[in-house]
């Protein structure tokens, strides 16, 4: 059987960051005509080179469809295979007491902090004025060294409900995507080991409880 690379080391390849042996190893895998890896390859090439435009850039249609369909994989995964809580809740905007007078219904804005090795997670989600999106704000710092950001690491953003966006974090380690709201928000990030940080949230601005888990890449 062909073995495959995976998303993170492709990720390297494109970044650089790979050993010459390992990426003589790559290269040959490309070589042997692996349609997979050479659609991955393809895919992160293009994460790169978002990453370098502005950051109101606007990812191509096939892109997307691309990042959907890994989405809908990851998903079904999921279902499969109970996974092991790695997420720690450091800060929630929603589990602050009330002032007094303050309204308990759905607030406009929330403001998270989150630990999940090896990202420490600043998030903000922003309800818009037309009630039909909301504006997710986040950066990725390391958790070992704080001051050090996250920078060029890809984000799955979903509403399951079938909106799905595929975006990744700038030089400052930050992102900024708008988002269809069903209610419920779903966050991903590659945590590297062939594992994935998944932050769910449901009911996102309205009463909720959060949870997070590590999700093991299933792909072969």
């Amino acid at each position: 059987m062909m073995k495959h690379f995976s998303a993170e080391e492709w990720i390297d390849f494109v970044n650089e960051v790979v050993s010459p042996k390992k990426q003589q190893e790559m290269e040959k895998h490309l070589s042997d005509r692996c349609k997979r890896c050479s659609k991955t390859l393809s895919l992160w090439q293009r994460v790169q080179h978002a990453a370098k435009t502005e950051g109101n850039y606007q990812p191509p249609n096939d892109l997307v469809r691309i990042a959907k369909a890994a989405f809908i994989e990851s998903l079904l995964a999921m279902k499969q295979k109970r996974a092991d809580s790695s997420v720690e809740v450091l800060f929630d905007s929603f589990l602050q007491p009330a002032f007094e007078g303050a309204r308990s219904s759905n607030t406009e804005a929330r403001q998270m902090l989150y630990r999940a090795d090896p990202f420490q997670i600043d998030l903000q989600i922003e309800a818009q004025p037309n009630a039909t999106s909301i504006v997710v704000t986040g950066q990725l710092f390391n958790v070992d060294h704080s001051e050090i950001v996250e920078s060029k690491v890809p984000v799955i953003l979903s509403n399951l409900r079938g909106g799905v966006i595929l975006t990744v974090t700038n030089q400052n380690g930050e992102f900024r995507e708008t988002i269809e709201t069903t209610g419920d928000l779903e966050l991903i990030f590659p945590a590297g080991n062939d594992k994935h940080v998944v932050i769910m949230l449901r009911d996102a601005l309205g009463k909720t409880q959060e949870g997070g888990h590590v999700d093991q890449d299933h792909s072969s």
